[in-house]
């Protein structure tokens, strides 16, 4: 009887049409949204729809843009259509400006105190909408949502690597899916400076840009990415970086050091040219840089910066600083955004940016760090705790723009960050900064339930983009280690010749670790996060069993101590042939080893910013292809690690490889055998 219910619930899902309710098992697992909102209430139904009607709006521009939406995926308005109502009203929660209700039952209602918060609520609607047939299809479900804190932005550095406004359009796009608010637009460094001057054209002379010569923003193609985020509720703050990481600057005006008595007067040209192409409305915050001035010819007398901040202000502009920057003593109303480690100063406004560099996030470790990691180190913004930028700095050259997306996991992490400055962290979590949280903890749950949400917008809203994640809370590794190699990374003990529980060596005795999760391990993070050792040397084993349903030659994600996209070849050099790195790591697969890749640039140095990345990391070179058997196959991976090297780690993951985008290898199955009594 039982059987022929759910036959008949399947019979009256497929028949459903029109305007009307159409059973399903699990709408939150179908239907995730991303940030989560911060209350929602999934009903039981989906809502099917062929068109449309707006009862009422008082939001015109919003309206117009849902309309759009659904116009554009094959729905029509009509007479007969389902109901839609956009209600301004007052919603008393935090950051209310931003704030919406979105209702979807027998028809759609939208609650907003602003457009804002109605521009927010159609995000939402979008990532949850689908197709069947001709109709479209909701969810029934009930939220009420908004933000923790009041910024929530992305930086790029274009100033090093110039991106088209196509390019930058694209991620814009993204970035307003996501509910973020914020494009920081870092237009200025050593390389050269991007935004158009009419008083100073010299600025883009080609003699004075050392990359992508004769590329830059006009100001027309400044204002059309204003208004390109502006419809899309996103600030853009404009940085010029000075007085360091002035090189192009110095070399179009001809000034030997930042001191030339010219150097202000220019300056102060080209903030008053840079205000001048929006109102304060449009463009309230300018950046003016000040870090990282460390080159005689940067140095500037101490009445430099504040002139440049007085005459900001003069344009009713808020100032932003980084902090580490020039310290100003009088100055008591500039934004501080920090980065690496830094602090604010005390009763500045702050904006976080500490410890989320892209160039250096891994695309599985770095995840963990995004999700766990606590912005503004408070749950929620406050009067000064504005929020967080996440920000990108591939500082090396890039052969052509699309590199940069290639070579960074820019959309992962913006996904992931996403959630994280949107929702608030109750906790910093620094234990899971750079290693996913033990098997069996309410943790791993957590960040595994998340994970399955962004598989799932990854397969809807990245086709064809650079999205290089896949699933890695499935992956289970035994570690054991370190063994002490006293300066031979090439020395081999004694689990390259038999796999048992321990071993004893020179009298110390070592055992196999409970599993370990994830795609990529860190043994000792390079920015000193807690990971498995604080130990600076020494030779760790990895060791997990992969099931294979039947003989093939899958590809994997193979890569040993992975390299940052700045500073050239960070602590290199970069190995020769025949090495995986200079350290000598190794991977065995049923007691076969696995050569490393060709590369096309071996031995490059550490100081060769300037030329380009092509098969450094895994992520970005054709995958490494290993014969798998039928059943267990035994894998095998030694690590070792010497005082000249920067990263200790190591990435072994089957990918799954298609047209669109990576995806996961769903059949393979990982086992970690040699630590039974914690192993689930």
């Amino acid at each position: 009887m039982h059987n022929i219910i759910k036959l008949i619930a399947v019979l009256l899902s497929i028949l459903t049409g029109g305007s009307g309710y159409a059973q399903t098992i699990d709408l939150e697992e179908k239907y995730p949204i991303i940030p989560t909102p911060q209350k929602i209430q999934y009903g039981k139904s989906e809502l099917q729809f062929k068109s449309f009607q707006i009862l009422a709006s008082e939001f015109s521009s919003e309206t117009n843009q849902l309309i759009t939406f659904f116009e554009n995926n094959g729905i029509s308005e009509a007479a007969d259509g389902v109901k839609i109502e956009f209600i301004k009203d007052s919603i008393p929660v935090p950051n209310a400006e931003e704030a919406y209700k979105l209702h979807i039952d027998s028809g759609i209602k939208i609650w907003a105190t602003t457009s804002k918060g109605a521009f927010y609520a159609i995000k939402s609607l979008q990532q949850v909408f689908r197709h069947q047939a001709k109709n479209g299809v909701l969810p029934q479900l009930e939220i009420t949502d908004w933000p923790a804190f009041k910024i929530r932005g992305f930086m790029h550095d274009t100033g090093r690597n110039f991106q088209s406004v196509a390019q930058l359009k694209e991620q814009l796009e993204v970035l307003s899916h996501y509910k973020y608010n914020i494009f920081h637009w870092h237009l200025t460094d050593d390389p050269g400076w991007r935004l158009e001057s009419k008083l100073y054209p010299q600025l883009q002379d080609e003699a004075a840009t050392s990359r992508d010569k004769g590329k830059y923003y006009t100001q027309e193609e400044f204002k059309e990415v204003l208004a390109f985020c502006k419809s899309r509720h996103i600030t853009v703050i404009p940085e010029f970086d000075i007085p360091g990481h002035s090189r192009a600057f110095r070399k179009a005006m001809g000034f030997e050091s930042m001191k030339d008595k010219r150097a202000l007067p220019v300056l102060l040209d080209l903030f008053d040219e840079l205000a001048g192409l929006a109102s304060p409305e449009e463009m309230p915050y300018i950046h003016i840089g000040t870090d990282e001035v460390r080159n005689e010819e940067e140095y500037v007398s101490n009445d430099f910066v504040p002139k440049i901040m007085e005459r900001v202000k003069a344009h009713d502009r808020e100032i932003i600083v980084w902090k580490e920057g020039i310290h100003v003593e009088e100055d008591a109303t500039s934004i501080n955004q920090l980065w690496a480690q830094h602090s604010q100063r005390e009763g500045h406004r702050f904006i976080d940016s500490r410890a989320n560099y892209i160039n250096h996030l891994d695309p599985f470790a770095g995840m963990a760090r995004l999700f766990f990691q606590q912005p503004a180190r408070q749950p929620q913004g406050d009067s000064l705790a504005l929020g967080g930028i996440l920000a990108a700095w591939p500082d090396n050259k890039v052969a052509n723009e699309r590199d940069i997306l290639k070579q960074n996991p820019i959309y992962p992490a913006m996904v992931f960050y996403a959630d994280a400055i949107w929702n608030g962290r109750a906790e910093n979590k620094l234990d899971y900064w750079a290693k996913l949280p033990p098997t069996g903890s309410q943790e791993l749950q957590e960040f595994q339930t998340f994970e399955e949400k962004v598989i799932r917008h990854r397969d809807l809203f990245f086709k064809e983009k650079e999205f290089p994640y896949v699933k890695q809370t499935n992956l289970r590794w035994n570690i054991i280690g370190p063994f002490e190699h006293e300066g031979n990374v090439d020395l081999r003990f004694p689990v390259e010749d038999t796999i048992k529980s321990s071993y004893t060596v020179a009298g110390k005795n070592y055992e196999w670790s409970q599993p370990i999760v994830g795609g990529t391990i860190h043994f000792k993070h390079f920015f000193n996060f807690p990971a498995l050792t604080k130990d600076r040397t020494g030779t760790f084993y990895a060791y997990t069993e992969i099931y294979s349903p039947n003989d093939r030659v899958q590809d994997f994600w193979i890569g040993f101590q992975g390299w940052s996209r700045s500073g050239g070849r960070r602590v290199g050099p970069f190995p020769g042939q025949g090495e995986w790195h200079t350290t000598n790591p190794k991977i065995w697969v049923n007691n076969i080893e696995i050569a490393p890749p060709v590369w096309k640039q071996p031995n490059l140095g550490t100081n060769t910013a300037e030329i380009p990345f092509i098969d450094e990391d895994y992520f970005y070179r054709a995958p490494t292809k290993i014969a798998l058997k039928k059943g267990w196959n035994k894998v095998l991976l030694k690590i070792p690690q010497d005082n000249n090297s920067w990263k200790w780690m190591f990435t072994c993951v089957p990918v799954n490889i298609q047209p669109h985008g990576i995806q996961e290898e769903k059949e393979l199955k990982f086992k970690a055998v040699l630590n039974e009594k914690s192993n689930p």
